[in-house]
This record gives C-alpha cells, structure tokens and sequence, in this order.
C-alpha cells in the first residue's frame, strides 16, 4: 500500500499557532492578558508540532525516498524549515522563560539546525539549478529570512547578544535578496495559483518579524531604525487590502495556514509599538489587536479539526461536495 504523504506545510500550523501565543505572551508582560493563556497556547503547539512531526516520519518510514524529492520539490520545500524553526521558537518563548538552562540549550539546538539548512537550501538554490520563477513564491521567506531574524530575537532573549546581531544580518541581508526576486515574479508573471494564493500573506511578515528582532536587541522605543522597518510593514499590511477578493474566493485548504504566524508577527509588533507611542486609548487598541489575530487563527484551527473530522485534510482524501448541487465538483481542501 502507498504511503499516505503528508505535506510540509503542515508545518505552518504548530507555526502559526506558536505565533498565537507569542502575541499572547507580550501581551501579558503589558499587562493586558494572563500568562496562563500563552502557557496553554505554546503547549498545544508543542503538541500540533509533534503530531505532524510523528506523521511525517511514520510516511518517511513507508517511503524512504520521500524526504529527498521534498526538499527538492520547488514548491513545498521552503517550509521544511518549520520542522527546525518551531522548535525553536518554542523553546525560547515556551520552555525559557520556565527551564533556562534547557530553554537556552534546546533553543541552540534548533537555531544551529535553522542556519544549517537555510545554508543547505541556498546551496542547492545556487548550485542545483532548475529553479521555476513562476512557481517561486513568498514562502521561499520561510528558512533563511523567517528563520534568521526569529533566532536573532530570540538569542537576545536568552542574553546571546552577539548572535543575535548575526542572525539579525543573516536574515535581514536574505530578505533583500529573496525579496527583490518575490516581488519581481509578483509584479512581472503570471498570478499565484490557487493553492499558493495564501503564501502571499506572508509578505506581511519579514518586516513585522525584523521588527520584533530589532525590539528584542534595542528595547521598546521607536527609533529611525524601527520606523524604517514599520514603514515597509504598513505598506505590506494597506497592500493586503487589494487581495481580499482574492483570500475571499479560497476554498480551506491547509496552505490557509500561512496567514496564522504572518498576520500573529504583525500583532505583536503592532503592541510593540502601541506600548511604545502610548497614543490615545492604546490599551483598547492593543485589546483589539490581540482579540483580531486570535480570531483569525481561531477560525483557521477550527476549519482545519473540521476537516480532520471529514477526513478532508490529506491529499487524495474524499473532498466535500458542496451545497450548490450535487453536480458540482467540490474545490479540494489539501493542497
């Protein structure tokens, strides 16, 4: 019998839920929600991440050369990073604050395993050769840009401050690089297909991610630097606007996920800079920044235990048929 292959941007979801309860978690240092709802939050990522993690080597024990064609696949291989970066945040936000000493060696871990195969897929991007434009899009982000500034913030965190001023380089360097090339194929060829329609969310993130690295190296003010990267961001975040009849016309598909860390790392840097400013009534805006963002992911999570109840979530599963009539063939739901 075949093995049922399980896609790498299940990933996104243990990464977007620990992003979840990033938000969660600053918003608790201000005051403005309990610790306990980030506890809970990094604990169920920790377990979604070793749920898909379990899955995936139980398919790679069915077919050994599975793991070789998807980091070789153009498409879904940038979010094999998730399997290394989650970690690793988890163990700095999660575990750290908790457990130091296994926090700090967990999270060293995984961020020597971040740069080592973000090196890897630069490597075989330069040398490998065969790259597609039309088929690169912006989860290419994922290990070197997503994956370098969240080991320079959290470095800064454990008090690793001169590591973390190298992966903030590392990631800020990468995203100039890959993001000229993303934007170019964006601009100039055809529009995304469908099931990477959701991974154009994820422009919101480097600048929002780079923000919150530089806040954790520099401290709460808005300086040059941080207004520098918060004007790229607003940019970023006003130019979704015009994708919404897009996003709007998707069916659920677990590449939805790719909205759920993107849109959590633009909240917490959004309460970074509300605590910062302090304007008028910034209190209720960092309550409603906090309650939009767990509603986004609240529903995209609740969508995706639907699924998992229909058994709709994996490629080649039986796909819902919709309520228009039963001649109509359903969109899939795995993509």
């Amino acid at each position: 019998m075949a093995a049922q292959r399980i896609p790498l941007n299940f990933f996104a979801m243990p990464f977007g839920l620990a992003g979840l309860a990033g938000s969660w978690q600053l918003a608790s240092e201000y005051g403005r929600a309990p610790q306990a709802v980030a506890t809970v939050l990094f604990a169920v990522a920790a377990l979604v991440w070793a749920a898909v993690l379990a899955a995936y080597l139980r398919y790679l024990g069915r077919d050994r050369a599975g793991f070789g064609r998807d980091l070789l696949d153009p498409v879904a291989a940038p979010f094999a990073s998730l399997a290394v970066i989650t970690p690793m945040l988890l163990a700095v936000e999660g575990l750290y604050p908790h457990a130091p000493q296994a926090g700090r060696v967990l999270f060293d871990v995984f961020l020597a395993l971040t740069v080592l195969l973000g090196a890897w897929f630069t490597g075989q991007w330069m040398y490998g050769g065969g790259l597609d434009l039309d088929r690169f899009h912006p989860g290419y982000f994922l290990p070197t840009v997503a994956g370098g500034l969240l080991a320079s913030a959290g470095a800064a965190a454990v008090g690793q401050r001169r590591l973390a001023e190298a992966m903030f380089g590392l990631g800020i360097v990468c995203w100039l690089v890959l993001g000229s090339i993303i934007l170019g194929r964006l601009f100039f060829r055809p529009r995304l297909p469908a099931p990477l329609m959701p991974t154009l969310a994820i422009e919101v993130a480097p600048a929002a991610v780079a923000s919150l690295a530089y806040f954790a190296l520099h401290g709460d003010h808005i300086d040059a630097t941080a207004a520098f990267l918060g004007g790229y961001g607003l940019l970023m975040v006003l130019a979704q606007l015009r994708l919404l009849p897009g996003y709007l016309a998707l069916p659920f598909m677990p590449s939805t996920w790719a909205f759920s860390f993107s849109w959590a790392a633009v909240a917490t840097a959004a309460l970074h800079w509300l605590n910062a400013l302090r304007p008028s009534g910034y209190q209720v805006w960092q309550y409603l920044v906090l309650a939009a963002v767990s509603a986004l992911v609240g529903a995209i999570a609740l969508r995706t235990l639907v699924a998992l109840r229909r058994h709709q979530l994996l490629p080649g599963q039986p796909q819902p048929q919709p309520s228009t009539g039963p001649s109509s063939a359903a969109e899939p739901v795995s993509r």
